[in-house]
């Protein structure tokens, strides 16, 4: 099954690594693919899985989906993407 969410505040690879990071510890997920330009990260699932169960953690992370961002969002975003940046 494959989910499409277009989220806010994706701004470089950190942000891209932690976002493939945090999504590929469900054992459910096959394959994440993110483009930065258009913010929309495609979730290929091994099985038929809840949609909320990715937009909550991208949410938790500071990638909410479009017209959902607030200040906090934005805050998360920055600390998701300097870990990101750490780790790649």
């Amino acid at each position: 099954m494959l989910h499409q969410i277009s989220v806010e505040n994706i701004k470089c690879g950190g942000c891209i690594n932690t976002i493939k990071t945090a999504l590929l510890k469900n054992e459910n997920v096959q394959t994440v693919d993110i483009d930065k330009e258009s913010e929309t990260i495609s979730i290929e699932t091994k099985t038929p899985s809840e949609r909320t169960t990715f937009t909550q953690l991208l949410s938790k992370l500071g990638y909410p989906e479009k017209g959902q961002n607030d200040f906090m969002h934005k805050v998360k975003s920055y600390v998701s993407c300097a870990i990101g940046k750490v780790n790649q």
